[in-house]
């Protein structure tokens, strides 16, 4: 859904659009942070680099920001609604795209390092001005000035050396530079913008620009892809992984699996699409080779663990005669690669599901895995147990301070047991 540029434009015709920000957020805790799906298309709409309005929520909001050119992904530190950062995203339109005579946003930035000045040029009007450089956002836009301002620079440049090899070239061929100067017109020396119109027929060109073109169509669908279905999202993961493994690079590929179901908003489930295709009877060897692939799924993250169980009990059913005897050996596998935690386990135990195999399918793993199971449960009540014998000891144990001696000395003292009093029978 696109919205007015200048949103305070109600007028449903208004031309210059923009598509409506796409946040999500990820993590948990101290590691919480807000990715903007939809940064890159909303920037071009603005024409100004995804940096500035990331960077610029990160100065208003006093969150440090991320930036993944390569992947696409423009990150503000903590949780922040889509809503939120809209309505934050008005402010950096006034200050940074808006024209202040006509309000129309053709405009572009030049940024002079040497003099700490950032200029604003209006196509529509033909405005020129400076903008106010008091905004924390400025030093970074000095810092990192737009692309097509150095590319202007750059032409210029070229400009004036293809004009310089013109003149004398035509200076040492005689009649026929005199000739050329008489008859050419203006607009040949090079002074005339327009010199540029036609574009450049190479095939390197046309391969640049065929990757521009691919490259701004994966940008428009990935808004896209975000408002179809779960089921439809987890078909195009699962050939995305697919092709991968067809085309035999899936060991070198887990960051760019992972982006892909970031991407498609099922980083969850990304390891239940991942145990149907890497693992087969021979698990526990793929467990080893393919650790990495599903770490960047399991880490932290126990819903995806939770998934990691749920694909492991449809590879059983795949493969029941191979492995349903040997589930407490996967399991512990599985466990010692840092793919399952404990407690994911155990919460797994307690209870029977037929969400993925039969019930009495699911029965039978359970008991299999029940030695496992209770080899985890022994081990947790030892691990309390020592716990509580060393804060015993902590509690016997009395620092000794001495005058004479620079060390600390540290002594056992044992319980003191006060004896009763001798009861005197006269006395009473």
């Amino acid at each position: 859904m696109s919205v007015n540029v200048n949103r305070s434009v109600s007028d449903q015709f208004y031309r210059y659009k923009m598509p409506r920000l796409i946040a999500k957020v990820e993590g948990k805790g101290n590691g919480i942070k807000t990715v903007i799906v939809n940064m890159v298309d909303v920037a071009k709409a603005l024409n100004r680099p995804p940096t500035y309005p990331t960077k610029y929520f990160g100065c208003e909001l006093g969150a440090q920001t991320q930036f993944d050119a390569k992947n696409d992904r423009y990150i503000v530190n903590g949780s922040h609604e889509a809503n939120k950062l809209q309505d934050m995203l008005d402010g950096f339109i006034r200050k940074f795209v808006l024209c202040p005579e006509c309000e129309n946003p053709e405009t572009d930035l030049h940024v002079n390092p040497k003099k700490q000045t950032i200029g604003n040029s209006c196509k529509a009007c033909g405005y020129r001005g400076m903008l106010d450089t008091r905004h924390k956002l400025c030093t970074f836009i000095l810092k990192n000035p737009p692309e097509n301002d150095n590319g202007s620079a750059k032409k210029e440049k070229e400009k004036k050396n293809r004009k310089g090899k013109e003149k004398e070239n035509g200076s040492g061929s005689g009649e026929a530079a005199n000739h050329n100067e008489i008859d050419a017109p203006d607009a040949i020396d090079g002074d005339d913008e327009d010199d540029d119109w036609g574009e450049e027929t190479t095939e390197e060109a046309q391969r640049r620009r065929m990757d521009e073109i691919s490259d701004h169509a994966k940008n428009l669908t990935l808004s896209e892809d975000l408002e179809k279905p779960l089921e439809e999202r987890v078909n195009m993961f699962y050939n995305f992984v697919k092709q991968k493994k067809e085309e035999g690079v899936i060991d070198g590929a887990d960051k760019e699996i992972l982006a892909e179901a970031e991407r498609l908003d099922v980083k969850a489930m990304g390891p239940l699409i991942l145990s149907e295709l890497l693992f087969d009877e021979n698990i526990r060897d793929q467990i080893k080779k393919y650790k990495r692939h599903f770490l960047r799924f399991c880490h932290n993250n126990k819903k995806a663990q939770k998934y990691l169980l749920g694909g492991f009990e449809c590879l059983v059913k795949l493969h029941q005669d191979q492995l349903l005897s040997r589930v407490a050996i996967i399991l512990k596998a599985m466990y010692d690669a840092d793919l399952l935690e404990e407690d994911v386990i155990l919460a797994w135990a307690e209870k029977v599901s037929k969400k993925y195999v039969s019930k009495e399918l699911a029965k039978e793993i359970h008991a299999k895995a029940a030695p496992f199971v209770k080899w985890l449960k022994e081990a947790e009540e030892e691990s309390e147990a020592s716990e509580d014998e060393e804060e015993e000891d902590d509690e016997n144990l009395e620092v000794v301070y001495s005058s004479s001696v620079k060390e600390l000395k540290v002594e056992t003292v044992k319980p003191e047991h006060k004896e009763e009093d001798d009861i005197d029978i006269d006395a009473i």
